[in-house]
């Protein structure tokens, strides 16, 4: 069987990243700091959940079910970008993780509704998410001492995964520079009123991340796959 071509994989990245993503927002539950919260990310959660079968589902020719996207591929063949599988760390690292991702994601679901079908919807969600994250980034950037020196650690540690956000996706005709460009301005403009120091490019030398979506994953990652996929390959076929 021929392989099929990049080009026709191109929303898988987009598919997997709301997967992993989802998953990782799941893990809060039961842990979440106030009820609210938890609520409000496994909401979150499940919007990443939906959009993932979707875009699974017009993937269903080329690489099966749903199910054996998610829970039978190996972790070479993921295309997530590294960010989405990041351990959740404490609040503040989840909410940063989740502004920097969530303003990536919305305007990249808006360029792509005339051709793609779930963005219409998916716009709506990420618009939601956004401002969640962007409420809680104000919150904790300009609270207290603690909150404030979290919050900023957390953006340092992150901040080498950005970058992967805006690598080209073969088959997405997306003006790629454009998108970071709108994404810095709009990170930028919380931060500052958040009272949070913007990080910097990555000193020379140091590692960044950048090779999630050509398979290559941190080591946080086999971790979670492992869970996720534990149920479903230790009882084939199993179906609610």
């Amino acid at each position: 069987m021929t392989a099929p071509a990049p080009a026709a994989l191109a929303t898988l990245p987009l598919g997997d990243d709301a997967l992993i993503l989802s998953h990782r927002l799941g893990e809060w539950a039961g842990h979440a700091p106030v009820l609210e919260e938890e609520v409000a990310l496994a909401n979150i959660a499940l919007d990443l959940l939906g959009q993932a079968r979707a875009l699974y589902a017009g993937l269903s020719d080329l690489l099966g079910s749903e199910d054996e996207i998610a829970f039978l591929r190996e972790e070479r063949a993921f295309r997530n970008c590294q960010l989405t599988e990041q351990p959740n760390g404490d609040f503040a690292r989840t909410i940063v993780r989740q502004l920097f991702f969530s303003t990536y994601q919305q305007p990249l679901f808006a360029h792509l509704s005339p051709v793609l079908p779930l963005a219409a919807k998916a716009v709506r969600e990420t618009a939601y998410h956004r401002d969640h994250a962007e409420q809680w980034t104000l919150r904790l950037g300009d609270g207290t001492e603690e909150s404030h020196t979290r919050t900023q650690r957390a953006a340092d540690t992150l901040w080498r995964y950005t970058g992967e956000l805006f690598q080209p996706v073969e088959g997405l005709e997306v003006d790629w520079p454009a998108l970071a460009e709108e994404w810095h301005a709009s990170i930028g403009d919380v931060f500052a009123r958040a009272g949070l120091t913007l990080p910097e490019g990555p000193s020379e030398g140091a590692w960044s991340a950048g090779a999630g979506r050509q398979g290559m994953h941190t080591e946080p990652f086999g971790l979670l796959l492992a869970e996720m996929q534990h149920l479903h390959r230790s009882h084939p076929g199993a179906a609610w």
